[in-house]
């Protein structure tokens, strides 16, 4: 029965760090009710500088990238982009940032040896724990509509991902697919 418990709970273990490690994006959003886009056909940046706050250590290529992949994601769903935001339908920005986290995992170890890594057998089965820590880099991408004739905002997207470290060395395709999945839930 123990040899039971045991392997079902490995099993368990193992498959939640594997759903971990392929983590993707959560993707969310909030929409105002009481704005209707259905016949919203073009779209311009609210500012020139087209994010609505810039970080101080704020990667200017990393910005290119983005801004384009907004840009190229709105009109991938049939939206045309304008240079005079009063002549759009509506407006678009953004922010972004990220931070370095760290994660603590404790699992407990079970064993039946008398003496096992320091650990003293009482009459079955001694539990210790097992601590991981890792450190990684958590992004966030938000992006704001505005309604133009109103003045009022209308929809707000946004996404956090755990940033790979080969998304760090080649960020084109991660920026992309998470621009697309925050804009698909426009």
């Amino acid at each position: 029965m123990l040899k039971n418990k045991l392997i079902i709970m490995l099993a368990l273990i193992g498959a939640m760090a594997g759903c971990v490690s392929k983590q993707q994006a959560r993707v969310d959003f909030d929409r105002n009710s009481e704005i209707t886009t259905s016949h919203y056909k073009t779209f311009a940046w609210l500012n020139e500088s087209k994010v609505l706050a810039e970080s101080i250590d704020a990667n200017p290529v990393m910005k290119v990238r983005i801004d384009n992949a907004i840009e190229q994601a709105f009109i991938a769903k049939g939206y045309q982009l304008v240079n005079d935001a009063e002549q759009a339908d509506f407006t678009i920005s953004y922010t972004m940032g990220s931070r370095d986290k760290v994660k603590v995992d404790s699992l407990p170890l079970i064993y039946r040896s008398s003496f096992l890594w320091g650990h003293r057998y009482y009459g079955g089965i001694s539990m210790g724990s097992d601590r991981h820590v890792r450190n990684y880099t958590e992004g966030k991408l938000a992006i704001d509509v505005y309604d133009v004739k109103t003045h009022q905002p209308v929809w707000h997207g946004w996404a956090v991902k755990r940033i790979k470290s080969s998304e760090q060395d080649n960020p084109s395709k991660a920026i992309k697919m998470v621009v697309e999945q925050v804009v698909a839930q426009f």
